[in-house]
């Protein structure tokens, strides 16, 4: 079997239904099939799966067999450490990652007919793009308006409360404090998306409460922050103090080796991005209640407006240079959208208070929408976009709808089912 054949079984969920376990018989649970990853590195990021009742979130990388781990040097390669999951036709051999640790694999169960098979190969050589083709668009293409406001604006309070519920996850972690809470998550956004996880996994390796004994010097946030991302580079005045604060707190840094580089623009560079959050938690005092207490986007947005004159004091870039650079206002409208909104309506889920969560999903209308693949393919198809209210609403729409083929569920999908049915009587 082709290796592609198992990226499009596990890709659509054509394993649902078949009890999954590691082979060393531990129960697992697939909670999310990640994102395909199109650069070097595991096939798919950001990936969650319940191993014997224990969430992980990471990679996951797919081969035929064990075998092909070696073969592509997998185990020499610290990209991989992260793989939480290999994914296999057939374990053959035990793996383990450039740090020495065992890799739990999981041999896929999915349906096993070869008939089935035969049409899964056909169609997974027609994948040629991450996204895959929208069931109902000849009949939007025809008639736009079969999905309609309503069904947008629920799409939208959907994305919303999947949002609340990993802000809730976050609130287990961190005992309750909203405060740490949107510390991570917002840490995670700062990634934007392709740098996303080890960001995460940075703030939860740097608490909130070592940053805070340190809040006014954007010097030893800066260290602090880039030497426990393993990326401090050759400056040698920062990796001084990271090493003061290392062993002040204890701490252990990251690899640097698990943060992308390739195919960004110099602005994304995840050392930059790191800066610019240090420079954040410099200018940023009580952010939680600034955030709660305003619903003006005019308020919200000069929080994270980013001053370069303070990037200059933060220690020098690699190249020996300064490069000052603000956060800029796509990027605000990206932390907005997928930190700040979240956060107020949770928030306001949480005190009981819909008419402050219904502010929340409207300060989505006022916020510019997004550009991307997905939302290209939206626009094809006919559809309006006014905000970021439509492109999250549509966003839900494809990733939890379109791509798992959940069309009876959708209320484009029924309506069409509804009127074939008429047809035939």
């Amino acid at each position: 079997m082709p290796e592609i054949v198992l990226h499009y079984i596990w890709e659509h969920c054509l394993w649902a239904g078949f009890a999954q376990q590691t082979t060393d018989g531990r129960t697992v649970e697939i909670l999310s099939v990640g994102e395909h990853n199109r650069d070097a590195g595991p096939d798919y990021s950001h990936a969650r799966v319940r191993i014997d009742g224990k969430e992980w979130i990471g990679n996951i990388e797919i081969h035929v067999c064990s075998g092909d781990w070696l073969r592509h040097r997998h185990h020499l390669d610290s990209a991989y450490d992260n793989v939480i999951l290999h994914v296999v036709r057939t374990a053959d051999k035990p793996i383990y990652n450039s740090r020495g640790e065992l890799v739990p694999q999981c041999e896929l169960q999915y349906p096993s007919d070869k008939d089935y098979l035969t049409d899964l190969f056909a169609a997974a050589q027609q994948m040629d793009s991450a996204i895959s083709r929208i069931g109902c668009a000849e009949q939007l293409l025809r008639d736009p308006l079969l999905l309609t406001e309503g069904w947008r604006k629920s799409l939208l309070h959907k994305r919303l409360e999947c949002k609340r519920a990993s802000i809730e996850r976050l609130l287990e972690i961190t005992k309750g404090s909203w405060e740490h809470a949107l510390y991570i998550s917002l840490a995670r956004n700062f990634g934007f998306h392709t740098n996303s996880l080890p960001f995460e996994q940075l703030a939860i390796n740097t608490p909130l409460s070592y940053l805070q004994k340190h809040r006014n010097n954007l010097f030893q946030l800066t260290a602090l922050l880039l030497g426990q991302a393993g990326l401090i580079g050759d400056d040698t005045a920062l990796a001084k103090e990271y090493e003061f604060l290392r062993t002040k707190f204890s701490l252990t840094p990251m690899d640097g080796s698990i943060w992308k580089h390739a195919r960004l623009r110099p602005q994304n560079s995840p050392e930059l991005r790191i800066r610019q959050f240090a420079q954040l938690l410099y200018q940023s005092e009580s952010l939680l209640s600034k955030i709660l207490d305003t619903d003006d986007l005019k308020e919200l947005v000069p929080l994270f407006e980013v001053s370069p004159e303070w990037m200059a004091c933060s220690g020098s870039y690699p190249n020996g240079t300064i490069i000052p650079k603000p956060v800029g206002r796509s990027s605000i409208d990206i932390l907005l959208i997928n930190t700040v909104i979240p956060y107020k309506y949770a928030y306001a889920r949480h005190r009981n208070n819909p008419a402050a969560a219904e502010e929340a999903m409207r300060l989505m209308e006022q916020i510019a929408p997004e550009n991307n693949t997905i939302v290209r393919q939206w626009r094809v198809l006919g559809q309006t976009i006014h905000n970021a209210a439509d492109t999250q609403a549509l966003l839900h729409l494809y990733q939890n709808y379109c791509q798992h083929h959940e069309c009876i569920n959708c209320e484009v999908g029924y309506q069409i089912f509804q009127d074939r049915q008429l047809r035939l009587f």
